[in-house]
């Protein structure tokens, strides 16, 4: 069986709190994009088989299978739910540590693959529980719907947040940002406006001028390339242009179809309907 996590977008990004366990609160509005992974599990039904084994094409992923959040995720599963050996392979696509969720994305589509394809019944707030106990985002795709995110960025609340009539180009410069020294580089501080109601009340020709990303003051400092592609966006007609998560992917909304490959040739570029 074969299923396509999707990537995620933060419009917004607010880190409002450092929380005693050295965590921070952040508010954040999460939107599901159609940059893909392709992920497939299958029954291993070899003599002798190990439990989970797994395979990678695409994107060079560090580290060993049972280093990927997909190797914890089937663990955390199995502890609940009888499931065979498995092979797992993925195909990655979504840039690492690009701030476009992307690891989060293949353990959360993973869990709701196990108990699709073994017919487990899993509920959908059991699937939220493992997902949380994974990563601060991960819960968010197993609804994979627009969110409002708090706290750790694990706690959503839907939101009616509609983007399909704009383009999206998504630009990743291959720089990866560590997200502990970009947390360093933040001082937290309450919001004075209301991300959520102005993410839904004001024209997005607005956003520009009131919605930030808190991470981009400190890395475009060290990573000037990356204001570059933000200002570059906005010349090509963005009406919103913004860092992802801590980086370093940037992405630009567009009311017209975009084909910026040539504008950004030393980066990866994904274009499509949002």
């Amino acid at each position: 069986m074969l299923k396509f996590p999707n990537a995620k977008i933060n419009i917004g990004l607010n880190i409002v709190e450092k929380l005693e366990d050295g965590y921070h609160s952040i508010q954040s509005i999460f939107y599901p994009v159609g940059l893909c992974d392709a992920l497939e599990v299958i029954e291993n039904k070899e003599p002798q088989a190990e439990r989970f084994t797994m395979t990678f094409s695409g994107i060079e992923i560090p580290g060993e299978a049972n280093d990927n959040l997909c190797y914890y995720a089937y663990h955390l599963v199995a502890q609940d739910y009888p499931l065979p050996n498995v092979k797992v392979h993925l195909h990655k696509h979504i840039p690492i540590g690009a701030g476009l969720g992307g690891g989060s994305a293949d353990a959360a589509f993973f869990i709701r693959l196990l108990d699709e394809k073994f017919e487990l019944g899993i509920s959908w707030g059991e699937m939220h529980n493992y997902a949380r106990q994974l990563g601060s985002d991960c819960s968010f795709f197993i609804s994979n719907k627009p969110a409002y995110a708090e706290g750790r960025g694990d706690r959503y609340e839907s939101m009616n947040l509609d983007l399909s009539n704009y383009y999206i180009a998504i630009i990743y410069p291959h720089i990866h940002i560590n997200t502990g020294k970009a947390y360093s580089g933040v001082t937290p501080e309450q919001p004075l406006r209301s991300l959520e109601n102005d993410i839904l009340n004001l024209p997005i020709e607005q956003w520009r001028e009131f919605i930030k990303n808190d991470f981009e003051k400190s890395v475009f400092k060290q990573y000037p390339e990356i204001k570059n592609i933000k200002e570059k966006l906005y010349s090509l007609g963005a009406v919103y242009a913004a860092m992802s998560g801590s980086g370093s992917s940037v992405f630009g909304l567009f009311s017209k179809q975009t084909f910026l490959i040539n504008e950004f040739k030393e980066c990866f570029v994904w274009e499509g309907k949002i």
